[in-house]
């Protein structure tokens, strides 16, 4: 008896780790690599560009677009943990000179630098999100989505077969 007990100890600390962060935005559930790179291809990234990413989780967005397309990129998140992994994982990488990673709320934080914004929340929170991010960001910056889209928003291109949308602040229908 005391096995399943401690089993189903594990299991709960487990489950409060992967989804505690739905409380300011989103569980823990990595963007698929190569859904990553479609979002950054989607919003045409390139050296230029300064890449934020809200709810970096494991940093995996922001070292794709510094390893791939040599842009700076900077990613938010709120998880000690999931931040200090971020933190080794860039240094690892070898791009840790073109990423930032800043601890904290994505609400929290300044992202007007930012010309893409990527996101893998939740519905909710990506409506919550909306005025700050027209607030925010210049227009013309580009906000990619996986999975969730924004209510009251179009889209001005997406990837369908991959749940994948663009919106560009400041376009007819998008961010207005």
């Amino acid at each position: 008896m005391p096995i399943v007990i401690i089993f189903l100890i594990v299991i709960a600390l487990w489950l409060f780790w992967k989804y505690w962060t739905l409380a300011v935005g989103a569980g823990y559930d990595p963007t698929p690599i190569h859904r990553v790179y479609k979002m950054l291809e989607l919003a045409e990234v390139d050296r230029d560009d300064v890449i934020y990413d809200l709810g970096s989780g494991d940093g995996r967005i922001v070292v794709a677009a510094a390893r791939r397309y040599c842009a700076s990129a900077v990613g938010i998140e709120i998880d000690p943990f999931r931040y200090i992994f971020a933190f080794i994982y860039t240094l690892l990488s070898g791009v840790r000179n073109r990423v930032t990673l800043k601890y904290g709320s994505m609400y929290a934080h300044d992202i007007s630098a930012a010309t893409v914004v990527t996101l893998f929340l939740y519905q909710p929170t990506n409506n919550r999100l909306k005025h700050k991010l027209v607030e925010e960001l210049a227009a013309g910056s580009r906000v990619v989505t996986y999975m969730w889209t924004f209510d009251g928003w179009q889209h001005t291109k997406c990837i369908p077969e991959h749940q994948i949308y663009l919106y560009v602040i400041g376009r007819t229908g998008s961010a207005d």
